[in-house]
């Protein structure tokens, strides 16, 4: 026999993921029934893959939309969290009520209110992250075959959401600045859909910031065709240069059609796993007893945390530190993308947010770059996932907020390498 030959490690290959598998059958038993047709149809998130594929040593990523950890103020909610405990253990541990903590509404109210849109703390329900939110708006307002309309791109977990409600997701065109509401007009007249999901403001997975008065036009078309707004906001107060643009929410017409989410994921910490939910009063309820079938309630000691930070704590000043850094971050990113990316390629400069969305020159594909580029201990996400139907191979998105400016150089050097490597 020969002798045993060294394994080299080699890079994993990342790829789209597969459609969720069948049940399989147990040796020796009866074929199990089959999953339901919408778990069967819906794919996992690409995203999610290409971060497990980054958690080895050494590689920069540019690929999930993560918060920088060392600028989490782990003291401030270490202590927040030994509030909450000295206040009331019994309350902290125990179940709680499925709309949320008083106290935590009142502060959700108030921060909305303070962005310029009234809000009463019985307006809001707390969840178990903005994404929970989104479910559960999609669980109330979507049945299977309803046409939901959305960005094109538009967040890839929205399109996993609306998969599994079996709703048919129908994209409204876009250009460098957001959503064509006279494109949207078009669309509602003729597809007659339930809502209209959108992510204004510095929106994932583009960076864009939809204008003013298309934000006006979009509440409009809503109040005189009737239509659902879901406007998704987790990353509008991480602005680093311009003006802020009110919600569509705030706009005239919008208020009793609209649900918005928030989240404290980018701000304060995501493994909180705290988002709260503004929306009309019939909504909101019907939404209420969807949690209670999905998780109760939010987890208490989590809400009491931050009820406590945020009133023993600074988060505007905290906000403001996190904004410098990845102000300095997305300059980084965007000085060096000239050299790392193939020469023809565009991109875009964000005002705010996480994310920079680039496109790479003709005949070049950003999957096949990918797989080169985890080669070279670099990472980034293909834009083809977010594409409601026929995805442009071209683009891609980077996050520029996990890494220091010095990271985000060698990782446009690897990026760089990688991508003379598939010319």
């Amino acid at each position: 026999m020969p002798p045993a030959q060294p394994l080299t490690p080699q890079p994993a290959t990342p790829h789209l993921p597969t459609r969720c598998p069948q049940p399989p059958a147990e040796s020796g038993g009866a074929a199990l029934p089959a999953f339901t047709a919408r778990a069967a149809s819906v794919g996992g998130s690409p995203v999610r893959e290409i971060l497990a594929l980054t958690e080895r040593p050494g590689v920069i990523s540019f690929a999930g939309g993560l918060p920088a950890p060392e600028l989490f103020d782990a003291e401030g909610l270490r202590a927040a969290y030994d509030a909450a405990f000295a206040a009331s253990a019994a309350r902290a541990l125990q179940y709680s009520t499925t709309e949320g903590a008083p106290e935590l509404r009142e502060a959700v109210a108030a921060r909305a209110t303070a962005r310029g849109l009234a809000t009463h703390p019985d307006d809001v329900l707390i969840t178990t992250g903005s994404q929970q939110a989104l479910s559960l708006v999609t669980a109330t307002l979507v049945g299977p075959g309803d046409v939901v309309l959305v960005e094109n791109p538009t967040y890839l977990a929205a399109l996993q959401c609306f998969g599994l409600a079996g709703a048919r997701v129908v994209p409204v065109p876009c250009d460098e600045e957001g959503l064509l509401p006279d494109a949207l007009e078009e669309l509602v007249a003729r597809e007659r859909p339930k809502l209209l999901y959108t992510v204004p403001t510095f929106q994932n997975p583009t960076g864009r910031t939809l204008p003013a008065a298309r934000r006006a036009a979009v509440a409009e078309i809503a109040f005189r065709l009737g239509l659902w707004l879901v406007e998704d906001d987790p990353y509008g107060e991480l602005r680093y240069e311009g003006a802020d643009v009110p919600w569509v929410a705030a706009h005239p017409g919008a208020a009793d059609r609209t649900a918005l989410l928030g989240s404290f994921s980018k701000i304060m910490a995501p493994g909180l796993r705290l988002g709260w939910l503004r929306a009309p009063a019939a909504l909101r309820r019907a939404a209420v007893v969807t949690k209670q079938a999905a998780d109760l309630h939010t987890s208490t000691v989590d809400q009491l945390a931050a009820a406590h930070y945020l009133r023993s704590s600074d988060l505007d000043a905290h906000v403001a530190r996190v904004r410098t850094a990845y102000g300095e971050r997305r300059d980084a990113l965007l000085a060096g993308l000239g050299e790392a990316l193939p020469a023809g390629s565009t991109w875009n400069r964000p005002e705010g947010g996480m994310f920079i969305w680039a496109r790479l020159p003709e005949g070049r594909d950003a999957t096949a770059l990918l797989k080169t580029a985890v080669a070279h201990d670099v990472a980034f996400v293909p834009g083809a996932p977010f594409y409601a139907t026929t995805p442009d191979p071209r683009t891609l998105r980077l996050s520029f907020t996990t890494h220091t400016p010095a990271e985000i150089a060698e990782g446009l050097h690897r990026l760089s390498a990688a991508a003379a490597a598939t010319a």
